[in-house]
C-alpha cells in the first residue's frame, strides 16, 4: 500500500523552500505520495502559540536569518534570505494549488514554483499576473486556475485544511504528517526518510 504524506506548508516559507526539492525526491525513492495542502500560517500561529515574524523579538528574527544563511550554505540553494518581495500575501497562490489539487493536477511541482518564486527568483507572489505566469510555466491554465480558486468552496477547503492542521498538531512550517506522525520542518527530513524506510 502506497503511504501518504500529508505536507502542510505556507508557499512564503523558506524553510519549506529550502526542503521542496528534497522532500520530493525522498518521497518518489520510497514510492510515497504527497497531498499538498496549502494552509494559513498565520491562523495557526495565533492558535498555536506562535508569532508572526515581525512581532518575534530582536534576537529571534537575527538568529532566522543566521539559520537561513547556514542552510542555504549547507545545501547549495541560492535563496536571497531577504527576498524582495517578503512578507506578501500568499492567500491567491495558496487557493490556486488548492483549486490544482481538488483537480488531480501536479500541485507538487505547482507549490514548489512558487516557493522559488519567492525565494530565489525575487517574484512577487502576491501580484496576480506573477502566479498566472507560474501557473502557465508548470504547464497548467494559470487563468483558469485563477478563476476556479475564486470559487467559494475552494476557500472553505483551504479553511478547513488549516482548521484539520490545527487538530493534528500542527504549529509550524512545513509539516509533514504521514500514519499519524508529525514531522515539523525541513531539517526533520532525515526522520522522514527513516519512517519511510521502515
Amino acid at each position: 500500500m502506497t503511504t501518504t504524506i500529508d505536507y502542510y506548508l505556507t508557499l512564503i516559507s523558506p524553510w519549506a523552500c529550502l526542503g521542496h526539492d528534497r522532500f520530493v525526491k525522498i518521497a518518489e525513492e520510497n514510492g510515497a505520495r504527497i497531498n499538498v495542502m496549502p494552509v494559513n500560517f498565520g491562523q495557526i500561529f495565533s492558535e498555536t502559540g506562535g508569532l508572526p515574524l515581525a512581532k518575534r523579538s530582536p534576537q529571534r528574527q537575527k538568529y532566522r536569518l543566521r539559520e537561513l544563511a547556514r542552510w542555504r550554505d549547507e545545501l547549495n540553494i541560492p535563496i536571497n534570505i531577504h527576498p524582495k518581495f517578503f512578507p506578501a500575501s500568499e492567500k491567491n497562490a495558496a487557493l490556486m494549488v488548492t483549486a490544482a489539487a481538488q483537480q488531480g493536477l501536479d500541485v507538487v511541482s505547482l507549490s514548489g514554483r512558487f516557493l522559488k518564486l519567492v525565494w530565489i527568483e525575487d517574484g512577487n507572489i502576491a501580484d496576480e499576473e506573477t502566479i498566472v505566469k507560474v501557473a502557465d510555466d508548470a504547464g497548467l491554465d494559470g487563468r483558469q486556475l485563477l478563476t476556479e480558486s475564486r470559487l467559494p468552496e475552494i476557500n472553505a477547503l483551504y479553511e478547513k485544511n488549516t482548521a484539520e492542521a490545527i487538530e493534528r498538531g500542527a504549529f509550524g512550517a512545513p509539516t509533514y504528517i504521514m500514519d499519524g506522525e508529525l514531522f515539523w520542518g525541513q531539517d526533520r527530513l532525515y526522520f522522514v526518510e527513516k519512517t519511510l524506510k521502515k
